[in-house]
């Protein structure tokens, strides 16, 4: 009976141990990871549909890989689509409600549409989760401090018969 109160601490130590150790995220399915990199090299060269093509692959392949949520959000905002890019972060926080980079993704996707605000929310969960000194916390900053991006007008034809 001496040994109970150890052995009880002990057991509730391995417990909680084996829990957290269970809950990081696992690796992309390795046909997921291929699909992730072609993803990237066409977001960085600028041809947006392929690698929103490649990241929805990626997906469907593994779709319990919670970053590929993030890689979609990001092809959505350079390609102007920020209510798009929020759901997918939305998405990528229901599943790691703690996610840095979505938490100032989703802010970042949310200046852009002018709802400053709401940004600003984000930003004071950062700070308030990694401190002002993380680095998803400064750009969200610098993001917020440039305020949204102005839209440019494209014109149709109905509104440059209006305009001439």
């Amino acid at each position: 009976m001496r040994f109970a109160p150890a052995a009880l601490v002990l057991s509730l130590f391995l417990a909680t141990t084996a829990s957290v150790t269970s809950a990081d995220e696992p690796d992309a399915d390795p046909r997921a990871s291929s699909l992730l990199m072609q993803g990237r090299a066409a977001l960085e060269a600028g041809e947006t549909q392929a690698a929103i093509d490649a990241f929805e692959a990626a997906l469907a392949v593994d779709p319990a890989y919670t970053p590929t949520f993030l890689y979609l959000a990001e092809a959505a905002r350079s390609d102007g689509l920020q209510g798009k890019a929020i759901r997918y972060y939305r998405e990528a926080l229901m599943r790691d409600p703690d996610n840095f980079a979505a938490i100032s993704g989703e802010g970042a996707a949310l200046v852009e549409k002018g709802a400053i605000e709401k940004a600003q929310r984000n930003l004071a969960r950062l700070e308030s989760l990694c401190g002002s000194n993380c680095p998803e916390t400064v750009a969200l900053e610098a993001t917020i401090a440039q305020g949204p991006q102005q839209r440019l007008a494209v014109e149709t034809p109905d509104n440059a018969a209006s305009t001439n």
